[in-house]
């Protein structure tokens, strides 16, 4: 599985828009919309970000393993 799809499934458990994710990571909804698509790679810095704010492993988020730890 590739984690952009991992992001959208993660969002849309939480009741999340795309909108309110790009807000907390400081960008564009449309640039946030690239990522989830597949379209444009997410820096590190925000898969870390994404990774504390579902309190999930980059393991988990990044597709490594298939189910989710916590990070604390």
């Amino acid at each position: 599985m590739y984690f952009y799809k991992r992001i959208r499934d993660l969002r849309e458990d939480n009741d999340k828009t795309q909108k309110e994710i790009a807000e907390f990571l400081n960008m564009k909804h449309q640039q946030y919309a690239r990522y989830e698509s597949g379209v444009r790679e997410i820096p590190l810095h925000h898969i870390i970000a994404l990774a504390k704010f579902y309190n999930v492993s980059l393991d988990y988020l990044t597709g490594l393993i298939s189910t989710p730890k916590a990070l604390y």
